[in-house]
């Protein structure tokens, strides 16, 4: 009833402000991509003669506005595309699609905003888009185009390290961020082992990360939210593209169904690193498996102007064998089937119909001791979407609501096998939110953007439910029938971001967040494997909560060529999730009462600096930060390092446009070491050394730093046929960064302890073919 009487306020409030004694007409419509028919995502509609009158389409295209009557100039502008200028006049309601045609060439850097000073108009903060036609553009590992490595490059975006694809966004674990693929959650997204992440680049349109003050609309994780969205097709002409690399290949082919009306897209990706296996001169490699693939496949109909139907997919999987001995692979399927309409020149509807699965299957093939483990985690997700457009105001609303499958592990096994079967039951749980935001342009300098998200969670039978103790000794079980609810729980989430424009070049943003999460990640290791398990929030398990503040300072200067920003921000987190000592997560009937409970906290300024256009360009960021726990099992109830915690983070870009065919570029990256546990005496028990260990995360791993470079020559241009070689150096100097430490004693001085220090990659060159036709 409170949540009511505050979305009733609110609304009282919009359309307070929002009255007028003038006419207002309203002018919507869709922006596309000439060639292609794609839709453009973040494309900047401009109106001269009423400063504040501006906005941008959404992730369908989409874009309304509302005006008082009146004549102005409209410009339609897109980065890396021509801009349109037209007059209107408005004294109706006016709908006008638009078509933007490429421009001859690309000069902007990876990261670009949708017009030269959005950073500064923005109301936003802490967001980033990526744009995807440049990722090509920065050296990567094996020259394989990486979403994920590129983000990792902007300060507030830690790597998670070598041969892991997971990132810390401001303090947060690697299970805090919400990746989504088309709307659709993915559960881990790496291939082999983390080296590759699952996201193909020649499928992908746009890429945005909400690092602080994400909107309403978002919700389910504490740290930040990765919005990516596929290809929808080319609605025009039939094209193919791909690469050939040292080890993986990719193809993309795309186009009409109907010209205009409806097209296609399908991407598909697959490694050969086990083809070479069978050349090893160690035969004991011959007849392994190691490989992964990927597919993504889009369509969509426009039945009429009013109404587009799109389905999309993704379908990726690993396996690793050993000689039929030992097997293991694992793999995300996504589904999304989304219906866009036009309900009125000013109110859009999104409905969404979401599937996601993630399983990993590890089996041990060894007569006599053979055994198959697996696990699921399974969603079926509906999202409804609104948006409205009121004079100044951009109001979101809609409903969302996420049934979640977990099975934890199941053991099986054959007659003959000394293993024993075994399964952890199964969990299921209903994630349900309801929001409304507004984005107001309250004035020629100010702007607004707020909102609620209500959320809830209900933990289902059936099953039994475990209550343990601070202790981890169980006190209570009650066994729930289907569908019967065993614990719920429901949050209030409020949204804030305002800034004050102090001319089209300087501005100041501030911001406020609130989030909860309720699925939790269950690892043994400090970075992402497919091992990975998930629970959910239960009687003993609260939701995670975090709250975030956040300021910033935003310039632009020489005609908008250069970018500055500094961000502060403090964040604090409650029913934060840490393991006793031992704890075994692999088939555990009672993982809870393996689990500590405390709070974080996070804080650190974050630097930026970009230059956007010219033969050169890039940027250099920085971030200084400090991220803690405190548990009262941990460290005598003091705050510890966390994990994650990093006091400083570098990283230089540099993109050299060095002649029409040739583009160099370059990365260094530099951080201080993760925190870690080190011994810091031992002794002797039944003749066995044991280390003894003392506070947690009180040392540091050496720093990590690393240097990149690649270059590209484009072919001789031609109408239908296009291609390039890319040729890479992936740590130029071979920088041995420590992968993993261990410590045992020196044989050749029992008193003396050493530590192993383990290096994933030296030097790696690479070398890639691409082509277009």
């Amino acid at each position: 009833m409170c949540f009511k009487n505050i979305a009733f306020t609110l609304f009282l409030l919009i359309f307070t402000f929002s009255a007028s004694a003038q006419k207002i007409y309203s002018l919507n419509g869709v922006i596309t991509d000439g060639q292609t028919g794609e839709t453009l995502i973040g494309a900047s509609v401009k109106l001269s003669g009423i400063k504040q009158a501006g906005t941008t389409t959404n992730a369908y295209g989409y874009f309304s506005i509302s005006l008082p009557q009146g004549t102005y100039d409209l410009a339609i502008t897109y980065v890396g595309y021509k801009p349109i200028i037209r007059k209107i006049d408005l004294n109706t309601n006016l709908k006008l699609d638009f078509s933007l045609e490429p421009a001859a060439q690309l000069e902007e850097i990876v990261v670009s905003s949708v017009k030269r000073n959005d950073n500064v108009t923005n109301p936003q903060m802490g967001v980033e888009k990526l744009d995807v036609k440049d990722i090509k553009s920065i050296p990567v590992l094996f020259g394989e185009r990486d979403i994920l490595k590129t983000l990792q490059l902007l300060p507030g975006i830690k790597p998670a390290g070598d041969g892991n694809s997971g990132f810390y966004v401001r303090g947060g674990a690697i299970d805090q961020n919400l990746i989504l693929l088309d709307e659709a959650p993915v559960y881990n997204a790496s291939h082999l082992l983390g080296f590759f992440s699952t996201f193909n680049s020649d499928a992908i349109k746009d890429v945005t990360v909400y690092k602080g003050g994400m909107p309403a609309q978002y919700g389910g994780r504490l740290s930040s939210v990765l919005d990516i969205r596929m290809n929808d097709g080319n609605k025009n002409n039939f094209t193919a593209e791909g690469g050939i690399g040292l080890i993986s290949s990719r193809l993309k082919v795309e186009g009409p169904i109907q010209k205009e009306k409806s097209s296609f897209m399908i991407s598909g990706r697959r490694t050969y690193a086990d083809a070479f296996l069978a050349f090893a001169p160690d035969t004991s490699l011959r007849g392994n498996t190691l490989f992964f693939y990927d597919l993504n496949a889009k369509t969509n109909f426009k039945l009429n102007d009013k109404n587009t139907l799109y389905l999309s997919g993704y379908f990726g999987r690993d396996k690793l064998g050993l000689n039929q001995a030992f097997g293991f692979d694992w793999g995300n399927t996504t589904a999304t089937l989304r219906w866009s309409h036009i309900f009125s020149n000013r109110l859009f509807s999104n409905t969404s119909f979401i599937y996601s699965n993630y399983d990993y299957v590890i089996e041990n093939q060894l007569e006599g001791n053979d055994f198959k483990v697996s696990s699921i985690i399974r969603d079926f997700n509906l999202k409804q979407d609104f948006q409205y457009a009121l004079n100044n105001h951009d109001i979101r609303f809609g409903i969302n609501a996420i049934h979640h499958t977990i099975e934890p592990g199941r053991i099986t096994a054959s007659e003959n096998s000394s293993v024993n079967p075994a399964m952890v039951e199964n969990r299921r749980g209903i994630e349900t939110a309801i929001y409304v935001s507004d984005e107001w342009k309250a004035s020629d300098n100010f702007n607004l953007a707020y909102g609620l998200r209500l959320s809830s969670f209900a933990l289902l039978g059936a099953g039994n439910f475990k209550e343990y103790d601070s202790d981890g000794n169980e006190i209570n079980s009650t066994f729930y029938s289907a569908g019967e609810v065993v614990q719920s729980y429901l949050n209030l989430e409020p949204r804030l971001s305002a800034s004050y424009q102090f001319n089209e070049t300087k501005s100041v943003k501030g911001s406020y967040t609130r989030n909860t999460q309720n699925l939790h990640l269950m690892s043994n290791s400090t970075a992402t494997s497919p091992t990975d398990i998930y629970i959910l929030s239960s009687n003993n398990t609260r939701p995670e909560i975090a709250d975030q503040v956040a300021l910033g300072y935003f310039s632009n200067f020489k005609d908008n060529t250069y970018e500055f920003s500094a961000e502060v921000y403090y964040k604090w987190m409650q029913n934060q999730i840490e393991y006793r000592n031992g704890t075994d997560l692999r088939g555990n009937q009672n993982v809870e009462a393996d689990l500590l409970y405390g709070d974080g906290r996070a804080y650190g300024i974050e630097l930026f600096l970009k230059k956007r256009f010219g033969d050169f360009n890039g940027w250099i960021g920085y971030t200084l930060s400090k991220t803690e726990r405190q548990f009262n099992q941990i460290n005598n109830g003091k705050w510890f390092n966390a994990f994650q915690d990093r006091t400083h983070d570098i990283s230089l870009v540099g993109i050299y446009k060095a002649s029409k065919r040739w583009t160099l570029s370059s990365t260094f990256v530099y951080n201080t070491g993760n925190a870690i546990t080190a011994p810091e005496g031992k002794y002797q028990l039944g003749g066995t050394t044991v280390f003894y260990y003392s506070e947690r995360n009180a040392y540091r791993a050496p720093d990590y730093h690393r240097l990149d470079f690649s270059a590209t020559l484009e072919g001789k241009p031609g109408k239908k046929y296009q291609s390039s070689w890319s040729f890479g150096i992936y740590n130029v100097y071979n920088r041995k960064n420590v992968f993993s430490l261990s410590y045992e004693e020196n044989p050749n001085n029992p008193a003396q302890t050493q530590v192993i220090k383990t290096a994933l990659f030296g030097v790696i060159p690479s070398v890639t073919w691409n082509f277009k036709f």
